[in-house]
This record gives structure tokens, sequence and C-alpha cells, in this order.
């Protein structure tokens, strides 16, 4: 994903899931709001982040359960966009067709960040 992990970032959990056609590569950090609207932005999002009902779909959930986690989806007031790098130009990550971007509350001050790329 060529995706830097912020400085401060805690829980840092990634995986790659190997799929009949594709890989799947799973990323997930807690950081603070300010710091996850950033990389969010980054991404070049095809439409703002906006809150999700828990039962939307995802390419995500169980790979993020494999690593421990609760899967985005199931989490209330998820905020959720998604980008595609070829689509704006990204040359950063030309080699992604698409990045799920995920965003949920956690006990403090902090956020989860879950992206998810294929």
């Amino acid at each position: 994903m060529r995706i830097q992990i912020p400085e401060g970032a805690t829980e840092v959990s990634g995986a790659v899931r190997v799929q009949p056609q594709e890989k799947v590569y799973l990323l997930s950090f807690v950081t603070s709001e300010r710091t996850a609207k950033t990389i969010a932005e980054d991404l070049r999002p095809d439409s703002p982040l906006a809150v999700e009902s828990p039962s939307s779909s995802s390419l995500s959930g169980e790979g993020f359960r494999h690593l421990g986690l609760t899967p985005p989806q199931e989490l209330k007031s998820v905020r959720t966009t998604s980008a595609c790098p070829p689509c704006v130009d990204d040359s950063r990550r030309r080699h992604i067709q698409g990045i799920e971007i995920h965003i949920g509350e956690v006990p403090g001050e902090r956020v989860r960040v879950y992206l998810t790329a294929y």
C-alpha cells in the first residue's frame, strides 16, 4: 500500500491474504483522529468519509478477524470511503487497484484505521 505508519501509532497489525486471483493487503493501527483524516486524504478517496451501517459489506472482514480485531463493518458509526489509485493517477500505488478505508472509534481520544488494498 505504501503507507507510512504514523509516529505514535499503536496496535499495528497487518497481513497479506492470498486469494486465487489476487492478494488482499490488510493494515490496521490506532492513531489520532487528525492523523487518520490526513492518511485518508492522502489516499485520494473517491468521496469523503461517511458513516456506514454496521452490516455493510467489505473485503476486509474475515481478514481483520484473523488478526484478532473486530472487523470494521461490525463497528458502530464506522466512517468509510474508498480510493482507486489508477483512477487518480496515484503513481505511488500503481500496483493497487483499490483501497477500502475504514475509521472506527476506540476508547479514549483515538481511532482505529483499517486499510484494505487489492
